[in-house]
């Protein structure tokens, strides 16, 4: 027997809004690599001052008129800007990108929900930026003095540091990155516990093991020196803390809510009776 003709129209009824949403997804796509294509652009012009930016917690280190950076191929100086200006263009255009990610999902999002998320993209980059503040201003400084601790002489040879341009950039997105992203930590953590995954007697029930994780995250995001270490940790045991504070507190919040609630219900009812 044949399918009724209607069939036809009604699935391609239903396949109309998937389509709606893949071209929408197209369209926040490319408007995503067109700010971070005009980003990378006039990153790449000022490349040398960004990079400059970036240098200077080796300068500070080596002092004043000391300190040499070297590239022993002809094309890494190259490619080195283009790294810098990819690097400084994606935190450019994040704003923008993040924009219209939030204008895609958030139609498909209720008004409670909206507002739930809301706190937790205002301290994704607040953080992020905290982390990377952290890396460049205390970790780097510190941890390049000690490094160039190690010069002297050796055997009678004098052990002199010349970093490539193309290993300090890699060892500064390293620090920035590694820091950044591992204070997202407690974003990560509350919107676990929001969803049910985890709660917070979970989690203060494992804290040992996360103090260990913790360590270990740091051992292998950063540089292998003892201090560059502790300085990712301990802030990372601090969040976590801070994390576990945060939910008892909406904890609180939440069942105060539910109370009075369910005094008003029975309240609303006597009203429709009456």
């Amino acid at each position: 027997m044949r399918p009724p003709k209607l069939a036809l129209r009604d699935i391609d009824e239903t396949q109309a809004p998937l389509l709606d949403h893949l071209i929408e997804l197209r369209t926040r796509l490319l408007r995503c690599v067109y700010a971070l294509g005009a980003a990378f652009a006039v990153c790449y012009y000022f490349a040398d001052e960004i990079f400059g930016i970036l240098v200077r917690p080796l300068t500070q280190a080596f002092g004043p008129g000391q300190g040499t950076l070297i590239y022993t191929k002809l094309y890494e100086a190259f490619f080195v800007n283009i790294k810098v200006a990819l690097f400084a263009a994606f935190f450019v255009s994040f704003p923008v990108i993040a924009n219209q990610l939030w204008a895609f999902v958030a139609p498909g999002l209720y008004a409670r929900e909206k507002r739930a998320f809301l706190p937790f993209l205002i301290a994704t980059p607040i953080l992020f930026a905290a982390g990377a503040s952290l890396a460049y201003f205390v970790v780097m400084p510190t941890a390049f003095h000690w490094f160039l601790g190690f010069e002297g002489n050796r055997g009678g040879l004098k052990l002199q540091a010349l970093p490539g341009t193309g290993d300090y950039l890699a060892l500064v997105m390293q620090f920035i990155l590694a820091f950044g992203i591992s204070f997202l930590l407690p974003v990560l953590l509350l919107l676990l516990n929001r969803a049910g995954i985890v709660s917070r007697a979970q989690l203060a029930k494992v804290r040992r093991y996360v103090i260990v994780i913790i360590f270990a995250v740091a051992a292998v995001a950063t540089p292998p020196d003892v201090v560059s270490q502790l300085m990712l940790a301990i802030p990372l045991l601090l969040l976590f803390e801070g994390s576990l504070l945060v939910m008892r507190l909406t904890e609180r919040s939440d069942a105060k809510r539910k109370a009075l609630e369910a005094m008003e219900a029975p309240a609303q009812t006597d009203e429709a009776v009456s």
